[in-house]
């Protein structure tokens, strides 16, 4: 399906949606603490996060694009499933499209980005990196001659502290000896974290997408065990590109059609200054709405399922109250 015609589609139903976008949830469920994208309540036992239909990017809130929410959440939900035999995972139910029930971790404060190939346009990404002269990256040296966009001959990992200001590009010798991890949970972590690349490239070219880069959060539950915890391979923590048209845009020298938010940001890097301006300029709603298809577009290419869109006929925050009702007893 192409993204045009996944646009032309979906239009009346995202363009309905506007006015309604999930931007922030109050919940009779306990504490709650707020993140750039997920509100997070804490169920005692267990933790309850929704996700909202905000944007970030550039360690900031962009905007609000319909239905992004849930297909962030039963994206990642359908994931979790297809490698829960490979690593282990956080998910205990999913009670509504924007809702996880999930086991309480203690999160390692690193990310862990997974890049499969040369590119992105934020400070931190490889290829920003590399233009401006970079060869030793995240204790990993990269070769002369490295074109944008280009796979590398191997999957890499580039992590990052998790800060509360700028996360910051970190080498895994860093990592262990300014203590923020043990080097036995770093081996541990880093390998799982390949792994689940490697698993998500497989199933992504199986759908006609490449996998081009993604991040991973780990934590550890009471019992001692390392679960992958937040969400995996989403068009929020990931770059898509199609498949079909790769070879042939990098040798016409033009960028891969993607499938993600990349395109929304490449729009506020062209804009705005997203890193110094203290007011950024409102996103197009064309851009907002293409932004909406293209998520929809993944959930449904990657899962196979189509996007229920009856499930959203009522306001989001009752229909949530609804679903979790058992949790909250």
């Amino acid at each position: 399906m192409l993204m045009n015609a996944t646009t032309t589609l979906y239009h009346d139903e995202i363009q309905e949606a506007l006015a309604f976008c999930l931007d922030q949830t109050n919940l009779p469920a306990g504490e709650k603490y707020q993140g750039k994208v997920r509100d997070a309540y804490d169920l005692g036992d267990a933790i309850m996060l929704v996700t909202t239909d905000r944007l970030s990017a550039f360690d900031r809130h962009l905007a609000l694009i319909p239905y992004k929410g849930a297909v962030l959440n039963l994206t990642s939900a359908w994931w979790f499933e297809q490698t829960k035999n490979l690593v282990p995972n956080h998910i205990i139910a999913v009670p509504d499209p924007n809702v996880v029930i999930a086991k309480k971790c203690t999160v390692f404060p690193i990310e862990f980005v997974v890049r499969g190939y040369i590119s992105g346009t934020t400070s931190t990404s490889l290829w920003t990196q590399y233009q401006n002269g970079t060869r030793d990256y995240c204790g990993i040296t990269f070769p002369e001659g490295l074109r944008k966009n280009q796979k590398l001959e191997q999957a890499v990992l580039t992590p990052t502290t998790k800060e509360k200001i700028h996360d910051r590009p970190i080498s895994p010798d860093e990592i262990i000896s300014e203590g923020w991890m043990s080097e036995e949970d770093w081996l541990e972590v880093s390998a799982l974290a390949l792994k689940l690349y490697q698993r998500g490239a497989e199933i992504a070219r199986d759908h006609g997408l490449i996998l081009v880069d993604t991040k991973y959060e780990f934590g550890r539950d009471a019992e001692g065990t390392i679960r992958v915890v937040d969400e995996i391979h989403t068009p929020d923590s990931s770059r898509y590109w199609l498949a079909d048209s790769y070879q042939s845009r990098i040798a016409a020298g033009l960028e891969p059609e993607n499938i993600d938010k990349e395109f929304l940001r490449l729009w506020f890097a062209k804009n705005s200054d997203p890193y110094h301006d203290e007011k950024l300029p409102e996103a197009p709603q064309e851009l907002v709405v293409e932004l909406s298809a293209r998520y929809i577009q993944l959930y449904e290419r990657i899962t196979g399922k189509d996007f229920n869109f009856n499930a959203h006929k009522e306001p989001a925050e009752q229909r949530i109250l609804r679903h979790i009702a058992n949790y909250l007893r």
